[in-house]
């Protein structure tokens, strides 16, 4: 706790050297990257409906698995009950943000879960999207620390338990979602038949 405190310190220190612009990008990004996220599993599901059931199964379980781990990183915190550093690390400079009020506790990094999660389902589903989203999470990470809300071990934790956790929910319900969506594209409800989408094999035939 002594060295993440002392860097966290040093990181503080850092963010009111650095300009009154890059403070204030800092201060959108740590909240606007999670609306990026969502933005880009909206076009990841899209992108998928014209391709295999397995696609689309995965495209639709990455922000299913995200919105799981928040739920899980949320219930660490109930537990573990630590307190934030803008209140409790002596000699740190004043947050860039509101600190959160008592009871808003620090471990893990709820924004570090999710950007975690939303990064690696996101890879599993387009994996060329894996060098854009990642450095996205580690910013978004990083961010936490630099706005002064969160010690560096909170948000180091939160991107592991989130990505790894997302991953594996990813690939144990993989095979269960390709069911379900080969199911809605069987179907004759065209609600269900708009969701699961086309489909390659599909798509061909009507346009031939």
């Amino acid at each position: 706790m002594d060295s993440s405190s002392a860097l966290y310190r040093a990181i503080l220190n850092f963010a009111h050297s650095t300009p009154g612009w890059f403070q204030f990008l800092a201060e959108i990004w740590t909240e606007l990257g999670l609306l990026v996220f969502a933005a880009l599993f909206l076009v990841v599901w899209w992108r998928a409906r014209s391709d295999s059931a397995a696609s689309v199964a995965v495209a639709v379980l990455a922000p299913l698995a995200t919105g799981v781990m928040y739920v899980a990183s949320e219930l660490f915190k109930s537990f573990i009950n630590e307190d934030r550093p803008c209140r409790a690390v002596a000699r740190a400079a004043r947050p860039l943000v509101e600190c959160p009020a008592v009871g808003d506790w620090s471990f893990p990094s709820n924004h570090s879960a999710i950007a975690g999660a939303a990064a690696v389902g996101l890879a599993l589903a387009w994996p060329r999207l894996a060098v854009f989203v990642a450095p996205m999470a580690v910013l978004m990470a990083f961010s936490r620390v630099f706005v002064g809300v969160h010690y560096p071990h909170d948000v180091l934790a939160g991107l592991l338990i989130g990505g790894v956790g997302a991953g594996l929910l990813v690939w144990g319900c993989a095979r269960l979602a390709q069911g379900v969506i080969m199911w809605m594209r069987a179907s004759s409800v065209g609600l269900l038949l708009w969701f699961a989408g086309p489909g390659a094999d599909r798509r061909s035939r009507s346009l031939t």
